[in-house]
């Protein structure tokens, strides 16, 4: 009999589970927002200048970006709802080290410790992949995908009434509280993924991304301060590219990399992941900017005079509107694809920048710009997932998938250090403390104005979707399932179905790709009909293995031209022997 925990899921995946898993990506976002409301105060309240004070926003995000391929990886050798739970656990250790200080260096490090909850998003997202039938997986990797931007938006007007009423210190509490929330909820609606890896997790890439983010995001947040032509910022700039280039080569080079930069190759993945550096800058310019202007007082000048409750208020319509965007999401993509959704967000994210520097006098015209972006980067960021599945095999999808949060983890840190550091030299010093100021504000609109210009001219190097083959046999149930049955019939390999002795089907078997090396080439478990399909990675000859519970294992050879779409080959695994 096989190892239940390593080859068939403990339990059917239930209709909670992706609520839970949404909800878990909530509880990331709450946790990267959760200071935004008191973000203009924090450099009195930790007894430091502005710029370091943006590293308490800065710290989560750079390590949010260097845990997001190390949980995937973990997740993918050891079990992914494992290594969710691991990095939730590691958020609420962190968030009751930042409750109990006022001190800088501890207080970075306790939000260091709660970025690591950002590898939850592609966990969750490879949960997804490897339980939920096709016809529910489009629309429950658009929702976990925007649950950043959902949390993130909710969270404001929250830890807004928090910080207003109670010691701030109290935010770090109540996220410890949802992070314990998420645990168990996941522990009891989830269960762990059959699906496992081989190989080793690449400590040496770990690090080497660490060191290289870190040396590139140090002189964006300081520059300013050493001076921008002095000896140390450039020194560290050259520092980061030569260890992100090192990193990069030793990357391609290692037999189980860290992250799977081969999948960069096609122009899809590699214009999808620079597209998704630009609407994380994007995504958190707004959420650095709108709370300062609202809260700071009317007599500036240009602040609003707001209260922290009301300025999260105004705030929140960005997370409401992207949640409410994942269902126009699913129809405009299945009519006209992930490409063209992408570049309409990114279309309405440029309105709302752009109509954004025009509206900053009244608190009604911040909820105005706050709904357009939280329109524009709803779809944006529900098109990439789908942008992703659709340019690589099944077997790479959670690589892939974990380099495109990557991405965008890489652009929210830089958009937090650059817009931290325009915002702390474009300030006033009044009385010792420095007041943001409008030409601040506006250049970091302007910042991501141009950013989301950039991003849209790299969607529209992204190639076309292959049409459906005509002579496809599986009909789509819904809209989602027919974007995600175009993108997998696009790629070549092997398909047919996985059939007992008695001629039935066998749902949820384990069927494995091996290479004539002996080495894993791809997996997949049996739809509910049996049916699998599996890409090859070149043409050649290769061994299916499938196997599950109740029956016997079954091992066929099989060769690929590398030509045809794919090879139809069934798979009867035997009655299981039973030994006395």
């Amino acid at each position: 009999m096989t190892d239940a925990t390593t080859d068939q899921p403990t339990r059917r995946a239930g209709g909670a589970v992706v609520p839970v898993l949404a909800f878990a990506g909530i509880v990331v976002a709450v946790m990267q927002t959760l200071l935004v409301p008191v973000i203009k105060d924090l450099p009195q309240l930790l007894d430091t200048a502005p710029s370091n004070a943006t590293w308490v926003l800065t710290s989560t995000l750079l390590s949010g970006a260097v845990a997001t391929p190390i949980m995937g990886r973990l997740g993918d050798l050891y079990g992914k709802r494992r290594m969710l739970v691991l990095s939730l656990a590691v958020m609420v250790v962190g968030a009751l080290v930042s409750a109990l200080t006022s001190q800088l260096l501890i207080m970075i490090a306790g939000r260091t410790l709660q970025g690591f909850a950002m590898g939850a998003i592609p966990l969750g997202i490879g949960l997804m992949r490897d339980m939920l039938p096709r016809e529910k997986l489009g629309s429950a990797m658009a929702l976990m995908s925007s649950s950043i931007g959902v949390g993130g938006g909710l969270a404001l007007p929250a830890a807004a009434l928090v910080a207003q009423h109670a010691n701030w210190h109290a935010l770090f509490y109540g996220a410890a509280g949802l992070g314990v929330l998420a645990i168990v909820l996941t522990l009891l609606v989830v269960p762990e993924s059959p699906m496992r890896a081989e190989g080793t997790f690449d400590l040496l890439g770990a690090l080497g991304l660490s060191t290289g983010l870190v040396l590139l995001l140090l002189p964006i947040t300081k520059g300013s301060d050493w001076g921008w032509s002095s000896g140390t910022t450039l020194g560290l700039f050259a520092a980061s590219v030569v260890v992100l280039l090192l990193w990069g080569l030793y990357e391609l080079r290692v037999q189980a990399p860290l992250v799977d930069l081969r999948t960069t190759a096609r122009p899809a993945v590699l214009f999808t992941n620079l597209a998704s550096i630009m609407v994380g800058v994007a995504f958190y310019v707004v959420s650095l900017v709108l709370p300062q202007l609202l809260q700071l007082p009317a007599a500036t000048g240009y602040g609003l005079g707001q209260s922290m409750v009301v300025a999260g208020l105004c705030v929140a319509p960005l997370g409401l509107t992207m949640m409410f965007t994942a269902p126009v999401y699913a129809r405009l993509s299945a009519k006209y694809g992930p490409k063209t959704t992408l570049i309409i967000g990114l279309l309405i994210i440029a309105l709302g920048y752009g109509g954004g520097l025009g509206l900053m006098d009244a608190a009604w015209q911040t909820v105005v710009t706050s709904v357009v972006l939280g329109a524009g980067i709803g779809l944006a960021y529900s098109s990439l997932p789908a942008l992703i599945v659709g340019a690589v095999p099944a077997s790479e999808t959670g690589a892939a998938n974990g380099l495109n949060t990557l991405m965008r983890s890489i652009g929210t840190s830089v958009s937090s250090a650059v817009i931290g550091m325009v915002l702390a030299n474009t300030a006033n010093n009044v009385g010792g403390v420095a007041i943001p100021t409008m030409h601040g504000f506006r250049v970091s609109f302007l910042i991501a104005t141009a950013a989301v210009a950039v991003g849209l001219l790299l969607a529209l190097f992204l190639p076309k979707a292959g049409r459906p083959a005509q002579h496809t046999q599986l009909r789509a149930s819904s809209e989602e399932d027919a974007v995600l049955e175009r993108a997998e019939e696009a790629l070549r390999g092997f398909r047919g179905r996985v059939l007992g002795a008695d001629g039935a089907p066998v749902a949820r078997a384990k069927v494995t790709l091996i290479d004539r090396r002996g080495r894993q080439a791809g997996a997949t478990l049996s739809e509910a009909d049996g049916s699998y399909v599996l890409t090859v990675p070149a043409e050649g000859a290769y061994v299916l293995a499938a196997r599950a519970e109740g029956h016997g294992p079954l091992a066929s050879s099989a060769t690929h031209s590398g030509h045809e779409e794919a090879v139809d080959l069934d798979l009867s695994l035997p009655g299981e022997t039973v030994t006395a």
